[in-house]
């Protein structure tokens, strides 16, 4: 099959995106399951593994697909104009305004799907080889953030005062001491350590080290590469139960509130792959416990449930099902209620 994996942004990016990390991966990954890739980007983009087009904004999008092409996977809004290739569409965002979506946008995870009025959703799928193997056995000795800190949702200063009322060192990725874009965000606490935007070699060290990731989202996450990302280095995850992160940490298992507090636990949502909360006291108390998390299960469990190869396998089903000529959603996906832009975190 060749598939052209469109994206209205630069390729390969340096920093955190999830739209332009998740089509590499996949783009990869089709590779490997046999199938020609070709990607459809903004200029400046390259790819080892794919031919790569620049999208050109003057010409309508039917122009610049190659004639041979069987499939058009969207990983950004089409808006060229007709499609007469089959296609799908990947949606990553969330909507504040009611809209309807197209019967072939394929979600997130399965909150992110219901919450836009739809059904169909793949996981997103991580390419394991820019990870190396974790070392579990290690000491861990701190805690880390990993989102753009300058994104109010991703709560980085949420993340800072857990820690800190935890008493506990703190590694912020993606951002830094000083913010302007937050209303003049200025972190003093010497056991918050801010190391902006890693490289790879650089994340996975830090990642390697950490007891845990806080991640105290105030916004309906659609998905979460983050928490997959310290899962697989057999780091727990201690945030809020918004969106896809009920999912991603066992949604059954935080079916059941677990108070026993002979223990020195709280009556917080507790998980085998860490604990979500609306309250910082109860996401303070649960840093507590980092050490009860097994490493190895998180570890398998990120492995095995969110590899690239199992979302490529995901996406040829979806493929097949457009090419016999079906759509993906038997209706039309029709989002009647805004998603609200931020969510409350209690004390």
């Amino acid at each position: 099959m060749k598939i052209l994996l469109v994206q209205n942004s630069k390729l390969p990016v340096v920093t955190y995106e999830e739209a332009e990390r998740v089509i590499w991966w996949l783009g990869k990954a089709l590779v490997q399951r046999g199938h020609e890739v070709v990607l459809l980007a903004k200029k400046g983009s390259e790819c080892p593994f794919a031919q790569t087009l620049f999208i050109d904004d003057k010409k309508t999008l039917e122009a610049q697909i190659p004639h041979d092409i069987d499939l058009i996977h969207f990983h950004c809004e089409p808006k060229w104009g007709d499609i007469t290739k089959p296609y799908l569409i990947t949606c990553y965002d969330n909507y504040a305004e009611p809209r309807h979506f197209d019967p072939n946008t394929v979600f997130l995870s399965q909150s992110h799907a219901r919450a836009h009025g739809a059904e169909v959703f793949v996981y997103p799928g991580i390419d394991w080889s820019e990870y190396g193997t974790p070392i579990l056995e290690n000491k861990r000795l701190y805690f880390h953030f990993q989102g753009n800190t300058e994104w109010r949702v991703k709560n980085v200063r949420g993340a800072i005062d857990i820690a800190s009322e935890a008493g506990a060192r703190l590694h912020v990725i993606g951002g830094n001491r000083v913010n302007f874009r937050q209303g003049l965000r200025i972190t003093l606490s010497p056991n918050v350590r801010f190391h902006g935007t890693l490289n790879p070699e650089g994340r996975n060290m830090l990642l390697n080290n950490s007891r845990g990731l806080i991640y105290p989202v105030v916004w309906q996450e659609p998905f979460g590469i983050a928490a997959i990302e310290s899962l697989y280095f057999g780091a727990p995850v201690f945030g809020t139960p918004y969106g896809a992160l009920n999912e991603l940490l066992g949604a059954s298992a935080l079916a059941e509130r677990k108070p026993n507090h002979s223990k020195g636990q709280v009556e917080a949502l507790y998980a085998e792959f860490g604990c979500l909360s609306l309250k910082k006291s109860e996401l303070v108390e649960a840093l507590n416990h980092a050490g009860a998390y097994n490493r190895q299960r998180c570890h398998e469990y990120a492995h095995d449930r969110f590899s690239a190869t199992r979302m490529a396998d995901d996406y040829l089903k979806l493929y097949e099902k457009v090419l016999a000529g079906k759509q993906i959603h038997d209706f039309e996906p029709v989002m009647e209620v805004g998603l609200a832009e931020t969510l409350p975190l209690k004390s």
